[in-house]
């Protein structure tokens, strides 16, 4: 765990720089959706959650299974320097695309330090045996450094043209969405187009200005509640900063004095269990073995659209051991870095990318 929120801490670090120097919807429409298990990623030392898909007939993105092996795929291909999507890696990775004896070549650096280089190609993808496309473009990293924590890939999300949303557009219509498991005992789901469930349980909210121009996905804070009392923190404290939805981050991170505010509430509404000793970046511990029951304060988000979104009781705490359970939020060092909506606050949510819509919807209990 430690390691896990140091590495945390360094992608937050990271989102944060590429942030820092900039701060009416459609109905949902997609075709039959498709549904994968999303499992947590604490069975590999991973503080983020996996999903198993295909590559020509070879799985991957799990421990169990091998890595993609282009050489024994009769489908790969490498993407020629020459060629426009080449080019497209300089807003998808962040570095320009270098060449090698003509073949396309990424390089690319994640939040947590980890890096990978390797080829640009495209193969067939393989979600589940009715939902394959042909020429997916993905980089084969040739070399991988880091914290990939025995998982044997990342899938992206995000908004770029490269990114799997937009590559799946004319099936899905950009529409995508997951429940993250509380346990790793239990299976949540990554679904990509409208589900039944997408439609009045979930409330969405547009997405921020903040990232119109990036691929995150933003978010405009109103408000928290503790207990069932908003907390007095100026609007102007949330939007300043702004907030970005993360599910590859796992503590969320909050404006240093909404943090201040919510530390002091959740203290008074748990000063009946003793205080212990912080565990990394969570200040606010309790030992709490010596309690059969424990009662937690309801925690709630508030966003723009009138959206309010009550965190799961797993979505608060995080429990290193009994004698150590912590709020699990963290603080930022000021008022003007952006804040971050982590996978810990997401767990059980449903949560919906209408990202054609230019929206994030939250519905509750989307898993168990």
């Amino acid at each position: 765990m430690t390691e896990i929120l140091e590495q945390d801490q360094s992608r937050v670090n990271s989102i944060q720089a590429r942030l820092s120097k900039k701060l009416g919807l459609n109905d949902l429409r997609a075709s039959k959706a498709t549904t994968i298990p999303a499992k947590s990623g604490s069975t590999i030392g991973s503080g983020n959650y996996v999903v198993t898909i295909g590559l020509d007939s070879k799985k991957g993105l799990n421990t169990h299974e091998p890595t993609f092996d282009p050489s024994k795929s009769s489908t790969y291909s490498n993407i020629s320097c020459s060629s426009s999507v080449c080019s497209q890696l300089s807003s998808a990775t962040g570095n320009s695309p270098r060449c090698s004896s003509s073949t396309c070549v990424y390089a690319i650096q994640y939040g947590d330090q980890s890096f990978s280089v390797g080829f640009f190609g495209k193969e067939k993808l393989t979600l589940t045996s009715t939902d394959v496309f042909n020429n997916f473009l993905f980089g084969c990293g040739e070399n991988n450094q880091g914290l990939f924590s025995g998982a044997a890939g990342l899938l992206g999300l995000g908004r770029d043209p490269l990114s799997l949303i937009q590559q799946t557009a004319t099936k899905y219509n950009r529409v995508f969405s997951y429940c993250l498991p509380s346990t790793s005992s239990t299976t949540g789901s990554l679904t990509f187009g409208k589900t039944a469930s997408s439609s009045r349980a979930i409330k969405f909210t547009p997405l921020s200005k903040l990232t119109e121009e990036t691929s995150f996905y933003g978010l405009d804070t109103l408000g928290i509640t503790v207990g069932g009392k908003k907390l007095s923190i100026a609007t102007s404290v949330f939007l300043n900063a702004g907030t970005v939805i993360d599910s590859g981050t796992v503590i969320t991170r909050l404006p240093a004095d909404a943090y201040s505010a919510l530390k002091a509430a959740f203290k008074d509404a748990m000063k009946s269990y003793p205080l212990t000793r912080g565990f990394s970046l969570l200040d606010t511990c309790y030992d709490l073995s010596k309690y059969k029951t424990v009662s937690i304060p309801k925690i709630s988000f508030s966003f723009s659209g009138n959206v309010k979104v009550d965190l799961d009781v797993s979505g608060i705490i995080l429990a290193q051991k009994i004698s150590q359970v912590c709020l699990a939020f963290a603080g930022n060092s000021d008022n003007d870095s952006v804040g971050i909506f982590g996978n810990v606050q997401q767990r059980r949510l449903e949560v919906v990318y209408d990202v054609a819509g230019g929206r994030v919807g939250f519905g509750p209990a989307g898993c168990t």
